[in-house]
């Protein structure tokens, strides 16, 4: 399907691939803020086993950590995690996986010296107008003039989310609703006292880790699809692992689903070639009785593909082939019903453009994890927490499966300054957001010691 089509009409402004920002007035007691330096470290952590999704393995995700500076003294810390197979999986099989997240970290690194004497007055902008040329870096460094934009967003995570606490300690601002630029917030206006953690199953998850998950809880589950090999076998795979999986915990009853029973999140990573193929997996679905608690299905096609899903029987969200908000546009009129939000994968700045546009179309977004750190898990509960519910829920989600899959998970949560607030950790895998949570928004305003360290070491 032409791309060209579904934007004719559409009114957006494009600039680079990125539709031109819509502002609201900056914090009425910002300024403009000068850069006099910054730098960038990363530190590598293990997975308790290979992390399978898009027919590829990952074994470690490196953690990235920014620090700009501004001229009157303050600084601004940020993290980012990067998985270079979520956002570009030809970058990834191309690439041993250190080579991948070395070009990704290079990318991080570039943008660190673009911003070093620039001056801004809001972090958005100023993500826009260094895009251009880290894009261009990025293909050069990858070889690779199809590079998804994802990749260069994934590697601006943590270079954004320095910019915003600069902007935030240079304008006072402690509170995470005060962030917020005027345009994006009734995208962002709401305020969920629950979160229920959504967990991962990869392709090599046991099923009794599963009915675990359930008996602790869950009961919205992320199941990867798209396993490795030809579409039929890849098929043949998909139906088996659902079978398996709606044999041990079809029957769970909840609470918090409209329908009273657990609701299953598909997450195909572009693995289904064609409209077809789709089609036969739900029909086993709707064959083993399975198919009325498809919540979601995520990204079931190629994104070059441009197949329209509006006829597909269930709610079709989209997360990767959402690079931009101009993305948003297309994806919602191409019949696409949710978005994954990913302010831990394509920036916080993005996020919100992207929340925006599907705000102004009443599509309704969550927010899904990219297997980060405990710090990025709270940047990613506070948008979370701010948007509507899905229509199947009488609860506010937000997926987190780092606890699953790192190996040291409990160093890691040590690292984070709010660890073992009642906010942090959820229970029954809900996490409670009392007014203690909003007032501190989640802890992130607070600076890591170790995170610290590790960007002043030079590392």
């Amino acid at each position: 399907m032409n791309r060209r089509k579904f934007l004719q009409g559409s009114g957006v402004l494009f600039a680079y691939g990125l539709s031109a920002p819509a502002f609201a007035a900056p914090c009425k007691n910002s300024s403009s803020i000068q850069i006099s330096g910054g730098s960038s470290a990363f530190e590598k952590e293990p997975l308790i086993r290979p992390l399978g999704f898009k027919g590829g393995n990952l074994t470690e995700l490196w953690q990235t950590v920014v620090q700009l500076n501004g001229e009157n003294g303050s600084n601004g810390i940020g993290l980012g995690t990067q998985s270079v197979l979520w956002s570009d999986a030809k970058v990834f099989l191309g690439n041993s996986e250190t080579e991948g997240n070395l070009q990704m970290f290079a990318l991080t690194k570039r943008a660190v010296e673009l911003l070093r004497g620039q001056s801004f007055v809001d972090p958005i902008s100023l993500l826009d107008h260094i895009f251009t040329e880290v894009y261009e870096y990025g293909k050069k460094i990858t070889g690779r003039n199809d590079l998804r934009k994802t990749f260069i967003l994934n590697s601006l995570v943590a270079v954004d989310n320095a910019l915003w606490m600069l902007y935030a300690r240079e304008n006072g601002i402690t509170d995470f609703d005060d962030l917020i630029p005027g345009a994006y917030r009734k995208a962002l206006s709401n305020r969920q006292d629950k979160l229920a953690s959504i967990p991962l199953m990869s392709y090599n998850a046991p099923i009794e880790e599963l009915k675990e998950m359930t008996r602790d809880g869950a009961f919205f589950i992320k199941i990867k699809l798209g396993h490795a090999g030809t579409q039929e076998e890849m098929l043949e795979k998909d139906k088996n692992k659902l079978a398996a999986i709606h044999q041990a915990i079809g029957s769970v009853q909840t609470p918090y689903t409209k329908s009273g029973k657990l609701l299953y999140y598909f997450d195909a990573n572009g693995r289904y070639q064609s409209k077809q193929t789709m089609q036969r997996f739900l029909k086993y679905a709707e064959k083993i009785g399975a198919f009325d608690q498809i919540a979601l299905i995520e990204e079931p096609f190629p994104e070059e593909a441009e197949i329209d899903v509006s006829d597909l029987g269930v709610r079709i969200a989209s997360d990767e082939s959402t690079h931009t908000d101009s993305d948003a546009l297309v994806r919602i009129q191409m019949g696409y019903k949710a978005i994954a939000l990913k302010p831990i994968a394509k920036t916080l700045s993005m996020t919100m453009k992207i929340a925006r546009i599907a705000h102004e179309h009443n599509i309704p977004c969550f927010c899904a994890d990219l297997t980060v750190n405990p710090i990025l898990v709270e940047w990613n509960k506070n948008v979370a927490a701010r948007l509507s519910l899905l229509p199947d829920l009488n609860i506010g989600l937000v997926e987190t499966n780092g606890k699953q899959n790192y190996k040291n998970w409990d160093r890691l949560c040590s690292y984070n300054p709010s660890n073992g607030s009642s906010w942090s950790k959820a229970k029954k895998d809900i996490f409670e957001l009392d007014q203690s949570y909003y007032r501190n928004s989640g802890g992130i305003f607070k600076k890591s010691g170790h995170y610290l360290n590790l960007v002043n070491s030079g590392i």
